[in-house]
């Protein structure tokens, strides 16, 4: 059974690529070396050291890269309960608006680290260099110490955590995934994980919602660009290939020829 709050150290110098995580709970991170990048149902956001970031509970997709060979990925993680953010909320009404607002279906929250959050950040590190266990109660101090802080400098940052509970209805999830990933290399089974659903329920909304299924839908728009960019922008296929979300330059102009009959250098002359 999950802690309440868990702090915790994560170091490799293994890059992990797209990997599919299940989050049980809110989880803030601390970057330290590295970059991250995740991708949610409808949107996508890469941390830097720099930064620090929240994470509601949920599916998504992260990647983790190296600064530079020979260096670590490292990152300080507090995770915890929506029953810790709500108790926070009820104790500490003063500090927040009395105004209603439409809650922003967003999964997660980007922060830029200010002074006090460097060193916050540091303590968090000094906690975890022991090789003892961190009492929980001290734990759950940082983390209020934590929420305390934005909600005093950073009034609007912790109004937007408040409204972070919000769960879209299916056909939203669904839109918001397909038209956030346009342009990238997302599968359609990762992009079903990500509405968490099954690929056979993600394939039977996407059908009642745009008529087709989403691997013929998505090379139709993914070439529909392509094909803009070739002809008004007169760039090479060698140059999109990688913006358009393809790895290599002979899987696009298959793409291109499945959807255009011909290749991007004969669409070109043609136009």
């Amino acid at each position: 059974m999950n802690e309440p709050v868990s702090i915790l150290r994560h170091r490799t110098n293994k890059p992990a690529v797209r990997t599919k995580i299940t989050l049980q709970q809110n989880m803030f991170t601390f970057l330290l070396e590295g970059e991250k990048t995740v991708h949610f149902a409808g949107s996508q956001i890469t941390v830097k050291p720099h930064q620090f970031i929240l994470l509601t509970a949920g599916n998504c997709l992260m990647s983790e890269k190296l600064a530079a060979e020979n260096t670590d990925y490292h990152s300080i993680l507090i995770l915890f309960d929506s029953k810790l953010l709500s108790d926070f909320f009820d104790r500490h009404s003063s500090l927040l608006s009395n105004q209603t607002k439409q809650p922003d279906n967003i999964p997660f929250l980007l922060l830029e680290k200010d002074e006090f959050l460097v060193n916050f950040t540091h303590s968090l590190d000094y906690m975890l260099k022991s090789d003892k266990p961190i009492y929980q109660d001290l734990q759950k101090v940082k983390l209020e110490e934590l929420f305390l802080y934005l909600a005093i400098q950073y009034p609007g940052k912790i109004e937007q955590i408040r409204n972070m509970s919000y769960e879209a209805n299916d056909e939203l999830i669904v839109r918001h995934a397909i038209t956030s990933h346009i342009d990238s290399n997302v599968t359609v089974e990762e992009l079903a994980f990500l509405c968490n659903m099954s690929l056979s329920s993600f394939k039977r909304r996407f059908a009642r919602i745009y008529g087709n299924s989403p691997n013929r839908w998505l090379l139709e728009k993914r070439m529909e660009r392509a094909a803009k960019m070739l002809r008004q922008d007169n760039r090479k296929a060698s140059e999109i290939y990688y913006e358009l979300g393809y790895e290599n330059l002979s899987s696009f102009i298959q793409s291109f020829k499945q959807i255009y009959g011909i290749t991007p250098k004969q669409y070109q002359l043609s136009n």
